[in-house]
């Protein structure tokens, strides 16, 4: 396989989990600020926009400019109508490999995508995202064959959700050395990760930051946690290339991906709790480097697209 076409359907996988997973996080926080009328809604958007990596400008932050700046901005990387711009344009790139039906799908997204929103039309407008999002994921799977092309898409799909994952998690200050005990709620935060009636089947008792933040790390049974996500990207590194691999070269993906899961299935929940945001930057700094590994490995001409203002 080419290249770029390998490229191509790395950030294709990346970009579809991306958009669901943006969806998710705005659509529960624009729903938290609608309940509590007395939060802080300038501080409460600048948290966001830093988890999501989007530039924070220095200008009183509302509900409408956060919408502007991640939902319908086609400038702003973070945004999903600039991420399903991006991931249909990798798809054309990848014509002669994806299916005419996943095409049909990622196009018809981007095409829907409107360039302004009504308050009344922001909420349904995130269940269409999460919904094509998942659309696509499934025409992939049925209609693709499962060689190396749909092995990229899936270990583009599992990094990012693993990033995505941390990323929320890091925001969530209680516990760490300097937190101040304020941020979102763990049943925003499992919300968010569309894993609020999973953890409540799994746990049946209190919601706990030590059972909720277990849950969302190491639950091996839940697809958007940050241990099943390393686990997916690991079974895709495998199936690429299963004779040579990278797992005994230092810096590898595969070396680099396997240590912070080693470390976070024995790390113990009362650590995992109390240093949490720790734990996700370090989640973080590994997909950035396994990422790095795959672009040495597989693609000669990648350059990665970075996140403008992360704090990671």
């Amino acid at each position: 396989m080419l290249s770029r076409i390998a490229e191509s359907l790395f950030w294709i996988g990346r970009y579809i989990e991306r958009s669901e997973g943006t969806a998710r996080m705005v659509d529960v926080h624009l729903q938290g600020l609608l309940q509590d009328p007395w939060a802080d809604e300038d501080n409460a958007c600048r948290t966001l926009l830093g988890v999501l990596g989007a530039e924070v400008p220095d200008e009183v932050l509302g509900r409408e400019i956060l919408i502007s700046r991640l939902v319908t901005s086609r400038t702003e990387p973070s945004s999903i109508a600039f991420i399903l711009g991006a991931a249909r344009e990798n798809a054309r790139r990848a014509r002669e490999i994806i299916s005419a039906e996943f095409w049909e799908a990622l196009n018809t997204t981007n095409a829907r995508m409107p360039h302004t929103l009504t308050e009344d039309k922001v909420h349904p407008l995130f269940g269409w995202v999460r919904q094509r999002a998942i659309l696509a994921v499934g025409i992939a799977d049925m209609s693709m064959r499962h060689d190396s092309g749909w092995h990229f898409l899936a270990l583009g799909r599992a990094m990012e959700q693993a990033d995505m994952t941390a990323r929320l998690l890091a925001s969530r200050r209680w516990g760490s050395p300097d937190g101040d005990g304020q941020g979102p709620s763990w049943v925003s935060m499992l919300r968010a990760c569309g894993g609020y009636e999973a953890f409540l089947r799994s746990c049946r008792g209190v919601i706990s930051e030590q059972a909720a933040a277990t849950f969302l790390v190491r639950d091996r049974h839940f697809t958007g946690s940050v241990l099943f996500s390393l686990n997916d990207a690991l079974a895709a590194l495998q199936a690429l290339d299963p004779d040579r691999g990278d797992g005994f070269t230092p810096g590898g993906a595969s070396a680099e991906l396997g240590k912070i899961r080693s470390e976070l299935i024995y790390v113990s929940d009362e650590e995992l709790a109390a240093k949490l945001p720790s734990w996700m930057r370090y989640v973080q700094s590994s997909v950035v480097a396994a990422a790095d590994a795959t672009r040495h490995r597989y693609f000669a001409s990648y350059e990665q697209p970075s996140w403008t203002g992360s704090a990671s």
